[in-house]
Order: structure tokens, then sequence, then C-alpha cells
């Protein structure tokens, strides 16, 4: 028997019986999910580690604080009494969220599976050591001895990335063994960009990629008040040299039992996590052919904003619904289509300004969200363009056009 039940209704906005999500964290993903929850009228509380976040500016709410300070969640959570509180980024107090969940609170997908996945470390043992899945070979380290050490293990050349920490942060290829110096330097720098308190970094294997991809598996509440786990067609993606995903596209045309492994291992991970909505499973193809589980995000993934023009439902509305216990329909892929992450090397700069929309708009079948963050910093993502095509390639076509003609000052 689930402990979950079924949702039959929703509640006014801003009244005693609203139904309410709370977001922890309020990015451009926050944001995609406020606004699915607008279009079903359900209340919003947006907090975030900054003020004006891209969620913030469309919730009715909204809490600055450190994502930290267990306490202040603790307050902020009893305070809105909210039906599902969702978590949106890596650097939560996890034990305040097991708590509140103690209390009865329901947190999306649910505490643990949040407190894995947001933890390298924690979820490759998960992944590798309990479900005996196939990963890159890696290594553990508690400081920069253990780095030198775990180099030599894996071989070069690897690559160290923090305990926790999302888009790329923090990560340093490392071609060649280094003077102890150079691997203090890069044991320092992971842990310096890293989310959290943690002093431990993976050494993993760098792999030739062939692709990678993002299987979007989620959790819901069918009709007979069942849980049910489905996984939507894969996502493709590529990063053109970069630790961030740059381009992504749906449907891939890798061969059927490259995507069926892709799907299985998928299902396994979010099966064992539990909970309810979606998660990002992010796999590799390498060059010799392995197909390698590399992380998974509680939520959905950036490499998912594709869905808004390629899916009858996206990766936020299945999110959101799931949240709120609501039955999903089957989820239908409409059309090919294509997404491309637009990132600033801008420096500090308040209140960035964007241009070359119309030239942009000029392409046919090309759309635009441009997030709204309120400052730059150099390798921060600020907009995506989004694209339809009779075929994959005709989407991502249309893009490379319409990407040159945007500008951020």
């Amino acid at each position: 028997m689930t402990r979950y039940r079924l949702r039959d209704y929703i509640g006014t906005p801003l009244t005693s019986h609203a139904t309410k999500v709370l977001l922890l964290g309020s990015g451009e993903l926050g944001k995609e999910i406020a606004i699915e929850a607008h279009k079903l009228g359900v209340e919003v509380v947006a907090v975030d580690r900054y003020d004006n976040a891209p969620a913030m500016h469309l919730t009715h709410r909204k809490y600055v604080v450190n994502m930290l300070d267990g306490k202040a969640i603790k307050e902020i959570v009893r305070r809105e009494m909210p039906d599902a509180v969702i978590p949106e980024v890596e650097s939560i107090d996890v034990e305040a969220l097991k708590e509140l969940e103690s209390e009865g609170f329901l947190i999306i997908p649910n505490a643990e599976a949040v407190k894995i996945c947001m933890n390298r470390v924690t979820l490759r043992k998960l992944i590798a050591e309990t479900l005996g899945l196939p990963t890159t070979k890696y290594f553990i380290a508690g400081d920069y001895s253990e780095v030198i050490k775990g180099c030599e293990l894996v071989g070069y050349p690897c690559i160290i990335k923090p305990e926790m920490s999302s888009s790329g942060h923090g990560h340093m290829v490392i071609k060649e063994p280094l003077s102890d110096d150079g691997f203090y330097k890069a044991y320092e720098y992971a842990i310096r960009s890293g989310r959290g308190l943690s002093s431990k970094v993976l050494v993993e294997e760098y792999v030739g990629l062939e692709a990678e991809f993002t299987l979007l598996t989620y959790r819901y509440l069918n009709s007979d008040n069942v849980l049910v786990t489905k996984v939507l067609e894969p996502i493709e993606h590529w990063r053109y040299g970069y630790f961030h995903y740059v381009e992504s596209w749906q449907p891939s045309s890798k061969p059927l039992e490259i995507l069926n492994a892709c799907k299985e291992y998928a299902l396994k991970i979010v099966e064992r996590l539990g909970g309810l909505g979606i998660y990002g499973v992010e796999l590799f193809l390498t060059k010799d052919g392995r197909v390698l589980v590399s992380e998974v995000a509680p939520r959905p993934h950036d490499t998912g904003f594709v869905t808004l023009v390629t899916q009858d439902l996206s990766e936020f509305a299945i999110h959101l619904r799931a949240s709120l216990r609501l039955p999903l329909p089957n989820v239908n892929l409409i059309s090919a289509g294509a997404s491309y992450a637009v990132y600033t090397e801008l420096e500090n700069v308040w209140g960035p300004e964007y241009y070359g929309l119309s030239k942009m708009f000029e392409v046919d079948g090309v759309d635009v969200r441009i997030f709204g963050k309120p400052y730059t910093y150099p390798g921060r993502r600020m907009m995506v363009l989004l694209s339809r095509g009779i075929d994959v390639g005709g989407a991502r076509a249309k893009l490379r056009k319409a990407v040159n003609k945007v500008y951020i000052f």
C-alpha cells in the first residue's frame, strides 16, 4: 500500500483552502514549475539564497535565506504549510527535509532521494555498488593526497568533481600527473566550487564520448491510487567541450538497443529512489560502445527544456502534477525539437539586457526563454532557445542560425 493518496481538487490561491507548493530553489527550472502551477490555480511560494531569482518573479510570496540553514527552511515550511515541497537546487540542508518529512510534509520526490542524488559520492555508491549498474571507474578522495592516489588508480586522463555541485562547477580534467602543488590546487578548486561543506571529491575516468542522454523518468499516482514509474523518450545532448550542456534534442537517433539500455538503467534507479515526480537520469555512450550511468537529478533537468516544444506535457507539467498527487495521461512526443542554452562571460553586470531578438524571431519555428536573472557571472546560463522541426536535424539547424543573432550586455 502506498502512503500517498490521489488528489481530486484544487483550492483557490490566497485563501484559507489554497493548494500550495513551496519551491526550495527558484531558478529557471523553478520558474517553469511556477508557470505550470499558475495554470492549475495553485499558490506558489519561492525560496532561494538571493533575491529576484527567476521563479520569484511570478510567485505569491518569496523568502531569501541561506539554503543550508535548516532552521530557516523548517520555519518557512511550517509557516506556509504547503501541499508539496519541491527542491530545485543541490545545496539544501537535507536533514531539515528529513525532519519535515517525518512531520508529514510531502517532500518531492522524497527526502532520502534528494539526499542521495544531491551528493555525487552517495549517488555513485548506490548506482555502482548497490544496483550494480555500469559507471565510469571512480575513486572517492577526502584530501589532496588521496586525489593523487585516485588519479593513479583511475588512470589518466581523469576528472575531479566536487561531492556536491551542478552544471559543471568545480570540475577539472587532469591529463597527466601533476606536482604536489598542482594536485593540491585542483583539489582546492573542486572544494571551493562545490556546494555545501564537504571535503570529499570524486576522481573518475575521463571517457571519450559518442553521445550523452537524459532519461526523464517519473513516478505518479494513477486513477487507482497506484504508484506508476514511466520513462520518456530519451533526450540526447552535447557539451561542445564544456562541462555544462549546450544543446539538447529529442528524439535521439541512436540505435534502439542503446536507448533501451538507457531506459532499463533509468527505471531501475528511479524505482529504487521512489517518491513522486520526475528525475533526470544522465547517461553516457562512450566511443568504445559502453552505456554508463553518470548522475541523477531529483527534479526536472536543464536538458529537458526541449520538452516544452516536443511533448504534449513538458517535464515541468509532469513534475508539478505528480507532486500534487494528480494522475497523468500518457505523455506523447508531438514534434522533433531542440534547445540551445546561452551562457554569459560577463562579470557582475546588474540587470543585463538582451539584444537581437527581432532578428532571432525571423527564424521560423524558434522560441526563447529568457530567465530574468538579476545579475551575471562568467559561465552563468541566462536563456535557452527552443525550436521545432520536421526532424531533429532541421530543428538544430534553426537554432544554429538563430543563436548568433542574440547578444547579452
